[in-house]
Protein backbone atom coordinates (compact mmCIF):
# COMPACT_ATOMS: atom_id res chain seq x y z
CA UNK A 1 0.00 0.00 0.00
CA UNK A 2 1.55 3.50 -0.67
CA UNK A 3 1.14 6.23 1.18
CA UNK A 4 1.94 9.65 -0.73
CA UNK A 5 1.97 12.59 0.88
CA UNK A 6 2.36 11.46 4.31
CA UNK A 7 5.65 12.08 6.61
CA UNK A 8 7.23 9.62 8.12
CA UNK A 9 7.24 9.31 12.08
CA UNK A 10 10.51 7.64 12.67
CA UNK A 11 13.17 9.20 14.65
CA UNK A 12 15.69 6.65 15.11
CA UNK A 13 18.71 7.12 12.96
CA UNK A 14 19.65 4.65 10.45
CA UNK A 15 22.33 2.14 11.27
CA UNK A 16 24.23 3.69 7.91
CA UNK A 17 24.08 7.51 8.02
CA UNK A 18 26.85 8.60 10.46
CA UNK A 19 26.43 11.50 13.11
CA UNK A 20 27.24 14.75 12.05
CA UNK A 21 29.65 16.84 13.88
CA UNK A 22 26.89 18.90 15.99
CA UNK A 23 25.53 15.68 16.89
CA UNK A 24 29.35 14.66 18.47
CA UNK A 25 29.56 18.63 20.06
CA UNK A 26 26.47 18.39 21.36
CA UNK A 27 27.29 15.06 22.85
CA UNK A 28 30.44 16.05 24.06
CA UNK A 29 28.98 18.83 25.90
CA UNK A 30 26.60 16.94 27.71
CA UNK A 31 29.25 14.46 28.74
CA UNK A 32 31.24 17.12 30.15
CA UNK A 33 28.48 18.91 31.96
CA UNK A 34 27.64 15.65 33.98
CA UNK A 35 31.27 15.30 34.65
CA UNK A 36 31.66 18.58 36.02
CA UNK A 37 27.77 17.77 37.70
CA UNK A 38 30.13 15.56 40.12
CA UNK A 39 32.46 18.79 41.25
CA UNK A 40 31.43 19.87 44.61
CA UNK A 41 31.70 23.35 45.90
CA UNK A 42 34.37 25.50 45.55
CA UNK A 43 33.13 26.51 49.10
CA UNK A 44 32.47 23.28 50.70
CA UNK A 45 35.85 22.44 49.42
CA UNK A 46 37.59 25.68 50.30
CA UNK A 47 35.98 25.78 54.04
CA UNK A 48 38.67 26.39 56.67
CA UNK A 49 36.40 25.49 59.24
CA UNK A 50 36.40 21.82 58.41
CA UNK A 51 40.70 21.31 58.37
CA UNK A 52 41.62 19.82 60.89
CA UNK A 53 44.60 16.94 61.61
CA UNK A 54 44.16 13.34 61.53
CA UNK A 55 43.95 12.10 64.97
CA UNK A 56 46.00 8.22 63.81
CA UNK A 57 47.37 6.84 60.22
CA UNK A 58 43.94 4.94 60.11
CA UNK A 59 42.09 8.19 60.44
CA UNK A 60 44.37 9.93 57.64
CA UNK A 61 43.70 6.57 55.39
CA UNK A 62 39.99 6.81 55.72
CA UNK A 63 39.85 10.90 55.30
CA UNK A 64 41.72 10.46 51.79
CA UNK A 65 39.70 7.69 50.43
CA UNK A 66 36.32 9.15 51.54
CA UNK A 67 37.18 12.74 50.70
CA UNK A 68 39.00 11.88 46.64
CA UNK A 69 35.33 9.74 46.50
CA UNK A 70 33.38 12.65 47.10
CA UNK A 71 35.99 15.58 45.60
CA UNK A 72 37.54 13.93 42.64
CA UNK A 73 36.04 16.36 40.20
CA UNK A 74 37.58 19.04 42.30
CA UNK A 75 41.26 17.59 42.47
CA UNK A 76 41.44 16.64 38.82
CA UNK A 77 40.79 20.32 38.37
CA UNK A 78 43.42 21.72 40.97
CA UNK A 79 45.71 18.99 39.54
CA UNK A 80 45.44 19.93 35.68
CA UNK A 81 45.37 23.72 36.86
CA UNK A 82 48.44 22.62 38.47
CA UNK A 83 49.69 21.05 35.06
CA UNK A 84 48.58 24.08 33.01
CA UNK A 85 49.92 26.66 35.21
CA UNK A 86 53.55 25.21 35.14
CA UNK A 87 53.41 25.18 30.94
CA UNK A 88 52.04 28.86 30.96
CA UNK A 89 55.92 29.67 30.44
CA UNK A 90 56.37 27.17 27.69
CA UNK A 91 54.23 28.44 25.17
CA UNK A 92 55.46 25.32 22.58
CA UNK A 93 54.42 22.73 25.45
CA UNK A 94 51.56 24.16 26.57
CA UNK A 95 50.03 23.75 22.77
CA UNK A 96 51.27 20.14 22.76
CA UNK A 97 49.93 19.60 26.09
CA UNK A 98 46.44 21.12 25.20
CA UNK A 99 46.50 19.09 21.78
CA UNK A 100 46.98 16.06 23.87
CA UNK A 101 44.37 16.78 26.04
CA UNK A 102 42.01 16.84 22.95
CA UNK A 103 43.05 13.97 21.82
CA UNK A 104 42.32 12.40 24.98
CA UNK A 105 39.04 13.46 24.92
CA UNK A 106 37.89 12.64 21.74
CA UNK A 107 39.64 8.87 21.40
CA UNK A 108 38.97 8.02 25.03
CA UNK A 109 36.70 9.76 27.44
CA UNK A 110 33.65 11.03 24.91
CA UNK A 111 33.82 7.92 22.64
CA UNK A 112 29.94 6.33 22.63
CA UNK A 113 31.16 3.64 19.94
CA UNK A 114 34.15 1.65 19.29
CA UNK A 115 36.77 3.29 17.22
CA UNK A 116 36.90 1.95 13.47
CA UNK A 117 40.25 2.60 11.88
CA UNK A 118 40.21 1.21 8.05
CA UNK A 119 37.15 -1.34 8.87
CA UNK A 120 38.81 -2.79 11.97
CA UNK A 121 37.84 -2.23 15.52
CA UNK A 122 40.47 -0.68 17.60
CA UNK A 123 39.82 -1.57 21.96
CA UNK A 124 39.82 0.68 24.42
CA UNK A 125 43.26 -0.86 25.86
CA UNK A 126 44.82 -0.34 22.32
CA UNK A 127 43.71 3.46 21.94
CA UNK A 128 44.76 3.84 26.05
CA UNK A 129 48.25 2.29 25.26
CA UNK A 130 48.63 4.64 21.66
CA UNK A 131 47.45 7.76 23.55
CA UNK A 132 49.93 7.35 26.70
CA UNK A 133 53.07 6.70 24.45
CA UNK A 134 52.20 9.54 22.04
CA UNK A 135 51.69 12.15 25.03
CA UNK A 136 54.90 10.64 26.53
CA UNK A 137 56.75 10.98 23.25
CA UNK A 138 54.96 14.45 22.46
CA UNK A 139 56.28 15.64 25.72
CA UNK A 140 59.84 14.48 25.69
CA UNK A 141 59.73 16.06 22.29
CA UNK A 142 59.13 19.81 23.93
CA UNK A 143 61.44 19.13 26.87
CA UNK A 144 58.49 19.75 29.12
CA UNK A 145 58.38 16.34 30.90
CA UNK A 146 60.42 16.91 33.84
CA UNK A 147 58.20 19.72 33.98
CA UNK A 148 54.74 18.31 33.65
CA UNK A 149 55.81 15.39 36.13
CA UNK A 150 57.18 18.11 38.83
CA UNK A 151 54.02 19.82 38.52
CA UNK A 152 52.27 16.91 38.44
CA UNK A 153 54.03 15.67 41.53
CA UNK A 154 53.04 18.96 43.26
CA UNK A 155 49.26 18.50 42.71
CA UNK A 156 49.00 15.26 44.06
CA UNK A 157 50.71 16.62 46.86
CA UNK A 158 48.64 19.25 47.40
CA UNK A 159 45.44 16.86 46.67
CA UNK A 160 46.62 14.49 49.79
CA UNK A 161 47.48 16.96 52.16
CA UNK A 162 43.68 18.35 51.71
CA UNK A 163 42.26 15.10 51.77
CA UNK A 164 43.84 14.11 54.77
CA UNK A 165 43.40 17.69 56.44
CA UNK A 166 39.71 17.44 55.45
CA UNK A 167 37.38 16.57 57.64
CA UNK A 168 34.63 14.14 56.45
CA UNK A 169 31.80 14.22 59.11
CA UNK A 170 29.87 17.11 57.43
CA UNK A 171 30.30 15.51 54.03
CA UNK A 172 26.28 13.19 52.31
CA UNK A 173 28.28 10.84 51.00
CA UNK A 174 24.71 9.11 49.21
CA UNK A 175 24.34 7.83 45.97
CA UNK A 176 28.15 8.75 45.24
CA UNK A 177 29.71 5.23 44.75
CA UNK A 178 29.99 3.32 41.33
CA UNK A 179 30.15 0.43 42.71
CA UNK A 180 31.45 -1.93 45.83
CA UNK A 181 35.16 -2.44 46.07
CA UNK A 182 36.40 0.21 44.39
CA UNK A 183 38.84 2.41 45.51
CA UNK A 184 37.36 5.39 45.56
CA UNK A 185 34.19 4.09 47.31
CA UNK A 186 33.57 6.18 50.38
CA UNK A 187 33.90 4.50 53.47
CA UNK A 188 30.85 5.31 56.21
Amino acid sequence: MTTYGTIPTSTAPSASSSSSPLDYISRAKERGRSALATRQPWRQFGDVRALSLPRSLGDSYIRIRTNAAYFAMNYAIVVLGVVFLSLLFKPVSLIVFIVCTVLWCFLYFLRDVPLVIYGREIGDRAVLVFLSIFTLVALLLTKATTNVLVSLMIGLVLVLIHAAIRRTEDLVLEGEAEGPGKWYTPLP
